[in-house]
């Protein structure tokens, strides 16, 4: 079933997600609703609070050709989709910057730093335990669907230079979704 995406503005955005204490038949139902919101919405990743929820929840699918043939040979191991229940980083290194979007914030891109090399942990579908870590695209998706599990929105990393392009279509989109960010 498809979910309306919140939209920055809305003051659930900003909100830190609640871990689950076990994975349940309706979260299962909810990753598998919010892959498919995230696909009819052509993005790569997507966060609970995004479909204005608050669980501990998200999901992401990068395509391979995302990330360069070394980082996607490292990346191999993760399996495709990600479906993550308390997501955790354990341990970040190196440096990248790239152009980021959100799903939540439709037309509005950033430069963006994050670390290029992520460690995580988090229960999947079936409530196991799982680690890995991701380089590049992969890594930028991880850590961004984190952030926002947090309530921290890629706007709040991005560079200036980019805050200030944005910040005439922020100020509306923000506007009209309830300015209450």
């Amino acid at each position: 079933m498809l979910l309306p995406i919140t939209q920055y503005g809305s003051a659930v955005l900003r909100k830190p997600a609640s871990r689950v204490p076990a994975v349940t038949p309706e979260l299962r139902r909810l990753a598998v609703d919010m892959l498919e919101t995230m696909y009819a919405a052509k993005g790569v990743g997507l966060a609970a609070q995004q479909v204005g929820r608050l669980e501990s929840a998200c999901v992401i699918d990068v395509p391979p050709e995302c990330d360069g043939e070394d980082d996607r040979a490292f990346n191999a191991q993760v399996e495709m989709p990600l479906v993550m229940f308390n997501p955790e980083i354990v341990a970040t290194s190196g440096e990248q910057e790239g152009d980021e979007g959100c799903l939540s914030f439709p037309k509005i891109g950033c430069k963006v730093k994050r670390p290029a090399e992520v460690a995580f942990r988090w229960l999947d579908a079936a409530g196991g335990i799982r680690t890995a870590s991701a380089r590049g695209f992969l890594a930028r998706a991880v850590l961004h669907e984190t952030d926002h599990l947090r309530g921290v929105l890629f706007i709040d990393r991005a560079d200036e230079e980019s805050k200030k392009k944005a910040a005439n279509k922020l100020r509306k989109l923000a506007k009209a979704n309830g300015n209450t960010i």
